[in-house]
């Protein structure tokens, strides 16, 4: 009887593989406006457990606090401006089609007012506006995939801070299994040719290879299921 797998102990819904939520403080959302500008003031930038870079807590005039990831170059006490006559500097909040094509952007919507930001929100990246048409803003994204999105749709000017965070190394494991657990992310990860003969199927063997069907058979045991699952074929591809 060998051990659990992997994704059977994650499966299992334990507190060592759920990411603690509960500290999520921040959530990045614009705020809501039909017309004209919306003027605020970077009250604090401030660090989020959820997230690799900066947040900037931004008060508007009427009090409300929505949060962005704070982009290079702005400290607290800068005014930030939301709008689309907004003024192209670094922490303005523009809709695509109001901005113009080669300037670095971040925080990206997925659909116009929809308040849900997805695209470009680590540390140190941007993306950038390639072309622009009536029916959609061509943006290359900072894997270098270009994507369409609705002009309609807002983003934050300039490049996130925290671009030197991979910069120093991680010496030491026991450092990268503490960054690690405080996300709960699975951490070591480890190929299952590389485990002994209890931990995986895969395991064992002289050299690192499966030494059986990569494809389990259809009735096999949930610790034997690894693999290509169900696979509709095998083989070399003719």
């Amino acid at each position: 009887m060998g051990k659990n797998l992997v994704q059977q102990r994650r499966g299992r819904g334990t507190p060592r593989y759920k990411a603690p939520s509960h500290r999520y403080r921040f959530e990045m959302v614009y705020p809501n406006y039909s017309e004209g500008i919306l003027t605020g003031e970077i009250v604090d930038i401030v660090h989020d457990q959820a997230r690799s870079s900066p947040v900037a807590i931004v008060r508007l005039t009427n009090n409300e606090l929505f949060c962005i990831p704070a982009p290079e170059d702005v400290k607290v006490g800068e005014i930030v401006t939301c709008g689309g006559d907004a003024p192209v500097k670094s922490g303005s909040i523009m809709t695509l089609s109001s901005i113009p094509e080669g300037t670095s952007i971040c925080n990206i919507e997925k659909l116009p007012k929809g308040n849900t930001t997805g695209f470009c929100r680590t540390a140190g990246s941007s993306a950038k506006i390639i072309s622009r048409t009536k029916e959609y803003v061509l943006v290359q994204l900072p894997s270098k995939k270009q994507k369409k999105f609705n002009p309609l749709c807002r983003a934050v000017i300039g490049v996130i801070a925290g671009s030197g965070r991979l910069d120093k190394p991680i010496v030491k494991a026991g450092k990268h299994h503490h960054m690690m657990k405080a996300k709960n992310k699975l951490y070591p990860i480890v190929s299952g040719v590389a485990m002994n003969a209890v931990d995986h199927p895969f395991g064992s063997g002289r050299g690192r290879h499966m030494g059986k069907p990569a494809t389990p058979p259809r009735n096999a045991p949930p610790g034997r299921k690894v693999g290509l699952i169900r696979a509709k074929r095998t083989g070399m591809k003719r």
